[in-house]
């Protein structure tokens, strides 16, 4: 197939490609080439063969967004403004939560994103692997990205919800709990161990009753050697650790760090981003050959949705991320939490990324390669990672091979996979309007077509 573009944004470099043809693979779904077409290729071009052209020369191409922080089950998750989180976990069916959640897989899918990555199942139990295995594969039952699953987020004992407010010593509702509890290094190790999916620790203390200062204070909850036994049995196991955390505490007074292994930092509202924080994002654990480049995902848009864009958790969220641009951070990733507000919107990140002082064309590259390298496997990571990298336009990379989450994305290269979206708005003068679900008139994942002149083939 033959995708005629009529400007294509490098992820790499933030340059636009004017006039280039796409070639791409169905049977592998990856591209075989990208270069300026002549007006013999376009004069062979028969756009009635939908099968195998496409025209595009009217819009703008990108690689397919990616949302590196999204709530399915937390798609298994719906907005708070509708039922509130714990609501959604007591009182609608593993059933309901499920059908909703191939709803807005799909309209994830329509508005452009191909990848994302689903931080917890909020009490949905194992439900996001099965929903996974739906959406992969060329048989595929339901539409969606690329599903990156965390399963069960590990928290420790009495910081997350939900909580019954007649047994306050009990951990969640009739059975029912957001996350895996684990206390101590054994049962952190068995955690781990048992999941052997991208652990994941968050802080939350349930005050609200008697104190909201106290319950939405940032708090830390393992300690150094639990925090370590996470690490390092993730990391033995060759998994990511994705760490939901206000602060990078990596030279942390107390001798609790939330950085050292961990791949990436969700929300971190109260970042500063000193000097030797900034170092330490860059080379955190890992061996001298083998240093894990630490990602920040700030989720603005969820601070935005909740707060109104008033109180003092939107306001740190914003100056940290102020901060983040005046201090040249660039290890980030475009991931909205998204569930706290609808599935489809998740382009709201990136708009707020613009409003509050980013480059639009810096807040594509987190919202596409910046995505991928984010959620990719360890695989792709370090000295390894690199020469697999440069062989990518080998086209070994087959996700018949390999595997649908295991093929690079994020860019419109030669060897990448065919995740590619377009858009008929203007990014340059309007970039709000054109990352809207409403702009994207185009979308392929993996060489095959879900959107095309703005109407859903699925």
């Amino acid at each position: 197939m033959q995708i005629f573009a009529g400007k294509l944004f490098d992820s790499y470099t933030l340059a636009f490609h004017e006039n280039v043809v796409i070639v791409v693979s169905p049977e592998s779904g990856l591209i075989l080439d990208i270069h300026p077409y002549t007006s013999a290729e376009l004069a062979f071009a028969d756009f009635r063969d939908a099968q195998r052209f496409v025209d595009l020369r009217h819009a703008t191409v990108l690689p397919g967004f990616v949302d590196a922080h999204s709530e399915y089950f937390t798609v298994f998750l719906h907005p708070y403004s509708e039922v509130s989180w714990e609501d959604q976990l007591t009182k609608e069916s593993l059933v309901e939560r499920t059908i909703r959640a191939t709803l807005h897989a799909k309209r994830t899918l329509m508005a452009g994103y191909t990848a994302v990555r689903d931080l917890g199942t909020e009490g949905a139990g194992d439900a996001d692997i099965h929903l996974r295995k739906c959406m992969s594969g060329p048989n595929y039952l339901i539409p969606g990205p690329r599903y990156f699953c965390a399963n069960r987020a590990i928290v420790t004992t009495g910081s997350y919800g939900p909580k019954s407010k007649i047994h306050l010593n009990r951990e969640g509702i009739e059975g029912i709990t957001g996350a895996e509890v684990a206390d101590g290094e054994v049962e952190c190790v068995k955690a781990v161990r048992r999941q052997f999916f991208n652990p994941d620790y968050r802080f939350r203390s349930r005050m609200d009753d008697v104190s909201t200062a106290v319950s939405n204070a940032p708090i830390p909850t393992f300690d150094a050697q639990e925090l370590k036994a996470l690490v390092s049995t993730a990391n033995k196991l060759g998994v990511k650790v994705a760490a939901h955390s206000a602060h990078w505490q990596a030279r942390g007074k107390n001798g609790i760090s939330s950085g050292p292994g961990v791949h990436s930092i969700e929300h971190g509202t109260n970042m500063e981003f000193e000097d030797t924080d900034i170092n330490d994002t860059q080379h955190a654990g890992g061996s001298d050959g083998d240093r894990v480049n630490t990602v920040w995902v700030p989720t603005l848009a969820a601070y935005y949705t909740m707060s109104k864009e008033k109180g003092e958790v939107w306001e740190s969220a914003t100056r940290a991320f102020k901060r983040a641009l005046e201090k040249g951070i660039d290890n980030i990733a475009c991931g909205g939490d998204t569930g706290v507000f609808p599935h489809g919107d998740n382009a709201l990140e990136m708009k707020l990324m613009v409003r509050l002082g980013a480059d639009w064309r810096k807040a594509l590259q987190w919202g596409t390669l910046g995505g991928w390298r984010c959620i990719r496997s360890m695989a792709w990571e370090g000295k390894a990672g690199e020469e697999r990298l440069r062989k990518v336009m080998n086209m070994q990379e087959d996700a018949r091979v390999v595997g649908d989450n295991e093929v690079p994305f994020g860019a419109v290269r030669r060897g990448f996979a065919a995740d590619i979206i377009a858009t008929s708005g203007d990014l340059e003068n309007n970039f709000e309007n054109a990352i809207d679900k409403s702009a994207i008139e185009f979308v392929m994942k993996g060489g095959r077509v879900y959107k095309r002149d703005g109407r859903e083939l699925v």
